[in-house]
């Protein structure tokens, strides 16, 4: 989007509209060349005199018959307009995708027209001319009629509204006096016209709508409820995810496998109790629910509101209760909320107590999700099939196929299927797997679990319960499988699907044993860790061999990213580890090396304390600091590096791979001799920074002075280009930094250059990744965000979003960030008026 600040006034421009120009790219007869020679005509003298765009002034005729509307007019006017142009053959094809619409002459009422002026201002914008090479890709850039266009500039110039379709730019940068035209082959629909034109909703036209209620969708035709559920009501109802139908058919057992399954009448009167039990009369809102029983439309059967954790469940004639998951979708006779179950009235449960009930291996046989837990119970011939065919109760943790394919690719490549479980060990192993999902005893529903319980399994060692956002079990591997089916009862118990297989300890030693690599096979194996073992070939000091032996070691591993980022430190002569040439430098380069690295203990990070100093194999002293952004590892100079990976095992150690290379004392000296700079120096010495030298100067406020001082100082500093804007921006009074040659023009300067320096911190990325403002020198604040792809986004009182786009730039007093734009401080704003 873009923005125009004029300096002590803004202009609020009010009327717009739309005009067009082009030649269809396939068959709207437009023969004559489109030439820049035109740019002495308007665009509406454009388009009238263009055949192609016949359809285009006609629309703008149409919708100017409405009293106070006049788009031919404005459009007449001095603009400047960037306008994209539909075709006649888009105006056609919009026509005849609208029922009822088959010219421009069916747009006959003021508020038909309205729509039409709605259509076409949305083609509008207003105040820059912007040719097809300034656009970016993925740019928001606003319309007259209010919503954005979006630009995508994959294998063409694009162009997006709020349908699912883009239009092309055609023929771009036509010029006319007042504007730009880019030709597209599609007419652009905001927002408020397609809620217009989809009209008013029943609950029966928002359940058909919605992605995630197709089931409901077709088990309200198969139940013959559709009229009910469009009659006048109004009703509430809670509607169930597509999900839940799949839940409640795992639930019925095999011979239900989709709702075509509810075949018999006895069947389709169950299924229109289970949605009338759904409905509720009257319209209850979110902020309307209180708890206690309501009655539904199912005669003499109420569901239960039931206040949890801050919110409400909703309670059936079953134990386990239903999570609204999106509420308040209005229609015109009622509201649907979303929940993730389907409600089961006593008479759907009567019905499944009829089905035949199936003991545990009957059931996983039947379920086509759980066929490789059968081919493991039998591959295992430790009685497993028969014992969980036997009496029971047992409770069952029942892994998918997705979940057993998921635990093959762990052991590696020599596991391609259980057929590889081929010698006593490996089945014994498979045995102890299968037992650790085995509770024998107990039926225990998911009702029944409560968070933090430790429950005993058949293979003998515990698994954990977690119910924070759902069922989890908690395995020895520490990472949690979640329940995606519950309470699946079995003739001999219940079983709940699980989306990962649980290992006890023995098969988490068992992988450990396979996979297990020495901690430099760890580091070659690792794309990220690339250049730490070319610096630790570099060094040439026997540590390639010393890391590869017996040990233990623990190393904290430098990232490619963070090498880059110390060589960037060092300076332009620092380009690569191939600069380390001289012995000097290589013996440099060994004391970096071996200060990450501690000798004869394996240090997990649970074994390591907040405060604690550990001595390397260079001689030097880390210091550990742990809070709850984890660990960090303090080195000789002021940031310490951040544990983004811990406790990688090896062989013979445990590696932790960290963001920063760390600095012992001998490195920090080096480093400080390299860069004895200070801010204005180091501003001085980039070209692109050139234009905020020249503005330290022309403020004529001791600045440089300041900012040559001892600091430490943190300092935005803005490119040339980000002046150029603003120079713009301030209008053609300022062609160049020597226009504030006044002296309120010059304190003026002062000010915004004040904006983007912070005093007495030397605040580096890792520091502003812990805040969310900074302090000025000027006085007011700026907002600090870091993206998740690790850019920095500044907010000044404009609120624009800025970016950082040089990082962590050291000076002898302080950092400075480059920056793509000059911040602007509320009171420079205010002035701008």
């Amino acid at each position: 989007m873009r923005h125009f600040l004029k300096m002590r006034k803004f202009l609020l421009v009010t009327a717009v509209a739309l005009f067009a120009f082009a030649c269809d790219k396939e068959d709207d007869g437009a023969s004559r060349s489109l030439e820049n020679e035109k740019a002495s005509a308007t665009i509406v003298d454009t388009a009238i005199d263009t055949e192609a765009l016949g359809i285009l002034v006609d629309a703008l005729g149409k919708a100017d018959e409405n009293e106070g509307t006049d788009l031919i007019g404005t459009l007449s006017g001095e603009g400047p307009f960037t306008v994209f142009a539909p075709t006649n053959t888009a105006f056609t094809e919009l026509l005849a995708s609208l029922e009822g619409f088959d010219s421009l002459d069916d747009f006959d009422t003021e508020e038909e027209k309205a729509l039409l002026a709605e259509i076409l201002t949305y083609h509008v914008v207003l105040g820059d001319a912007v040719a097809a090479d300034e656009l970016t890709n993925g740019e928001q850039i606003e319309t007259v009629q209010g919503e954005n266009v979006s630009v995508s500039l994959e294998g063409g110039v694009f162009i997006g509204d709020a349908t699912m379709e883009d239009s092309e730019v055609i023929i771009p940068d036509v010029m006319a006096s007042n504007g730009i035209v880019h030709v597209i082959d599609k007419v652009l629909l905001p927002q408020s016209v397609l809620d217009a034109l989809a009209g008013p909703q029943d609950l029966v036209d928002l359940v058909v709508g919605a992605e995630n209620l197709t089931a409901l969708e077709a088990a309200v035709i198969k139940a013959d409820l559709v009229d009910t559920l469009k009659s006048e009501g109004p009703f509430t109802v809670f509607a169930p995810t597509d999900d839940a139908f799949m839940g409640l058919l795992m639930a019925l057992g095999g011979d239900f496998n989709s709702l075509d399954d509810f075949d018999t009448d006895e069947e389709i009167a169950l299924l229109k109790d289970i949605l009338l039990y759904h409905v509720v009369p009257g319209k209850v809102l979110e902020a309307d629910l209180v708890a206690g029983s309501v009655p539904t439309a199912l005669e003499e059967s109420n569901i239960e509101i039931i206040e949890s954790e801050g919110t409400f469940v909703i309670g059936d004639a079953s134990e386990t209760n239903a999570n609204i998951k999106d509420t308040d979708l209005e229609a015109t006779n009622g509201v649907a909320h979303i929940i993730d179950k389907v409600l089961l009235p006593q008479s759907a449960l009567d019905f499944l107590a009829t089905l035949k009930m199936k003991n545990i291996v009957e059931m996983a046989i039947e379920t086509e999700d759980l066929s490789i837990l059968v081919d493991a119970l039998k591959a295992a011939n430790a009685g497993l099939v028969e014992t969980l065919s036997g009496e029971g109760p047992f409770t069952v943790f029942a892994p998918t196929n997705h979940a057993f394919v998921e635990l093959l690719g762990i052991l590696g490549d020599d596991y391609n299927s259980l057929a590889d479980f081929d010698t006593q060990e490996e089945i014994d192993l498979l045995v102890k797997i299968l037992t650790y999902h085995v509770v024998s005893g107990t039926e225990a529903f998911s009702t029944d679990l409560r968070d933090g319980q430790h429950i005993p399994t058949v293979n003998g060692a515990n698994v954990g319960v977690s119910l924070s956002n759902g069922v989890h079990i908690i395995d020895a591997s520490g990472v949690n499988a979640s329940v995606v089916i519950p309470d699946v009862d079995a003739s001999n118990g219940v079983v709940h699907v699980i989306d990962k297989v649980l290992l006890p300890q023995e098969a988490i030693d068992f992988v450990t044993m396979l996979n297990m690599k020495n901690i430099v096979e760890i580091a070659i194996e690792t794309e990220d860790l690339s250049i730490l073992v070319d610096a630790l070939k570099a060094a040439n000091a026997g540590l390639v061999e010393t890391l590869s032996g017996e040990g233990p070691f623990t190393v904290f591993a430098p990232t490619n990213h963070a090498f880059v980022e110390l060589l960037g430190i060092l300076g332009d002569d620092y380009n690569s580890l191939a600069d380390f040439d001289t012995q000097e430098e290589i013996d440099l380069l060994v004391k970096i090396l071996t200060y990450h690295v501690v000798s004869g203990t394996e240090a997990f990070s649970t074994d390591l304390r907040d405060g604690q100093r550990i001595a390397t194999v260079n001689g030097g002293k880390i210091t550990i600091g742990i809070n709850g952004n984890g660990v960090s590892i303090g080195d000789a100079t002021d940031h310490p590096a951040h544990v983004d990976i811990p406790d990688v095992d090896a062989s013979n150690g445990v590696v932790h791979i960290i963001d920063k290379v760390l600095l012992p004392q001998e490195a920090v000296d080096f480093v400080i001799d390299l860069q004895s700079t200070d801010i204005v120096e180091l501003a001085q010495s980039i070209d692109n920074l050139s234009l905020l030298v020249e503005a330290l100067v022309q403020a004529d406020a001791g600045l440089v002075e300041i900012l040559k001082g001892d600091g430490p100082f943190t300092v935005f500093a803005p490119t040339n280009h980000a002046f150029v804007e603003l120079l713009g921006i301030l209008g053609d009074d300022y062609n160049s930094l020597a226009d504030f040659d006044t002296a309120e023009e010059k304190v003026l300067l002062a000010k915004i250059l004040t904006y983007h320096v912070v005093e007495n911190e030397a605040l580096f990325k890792s520091d502003l990744s812990t805040i969310h403002s900074v302090s000025t020198v000027q006085g007011e604040e700026i907002g600090v965000n870091i993206r998740r792809n690790g850019v920095i986004n500044l907010e000044d009182s404009s609120n624009d979003h800025t970016q950082v786009t040089i990082e962590d730039v050291s000076a002898s007093n302080g950092v400075v960030h480059v920056v793509n734009k000059v911040l602007l401080p509320q009171e420079i704003i205010d002035a701008l008026h």
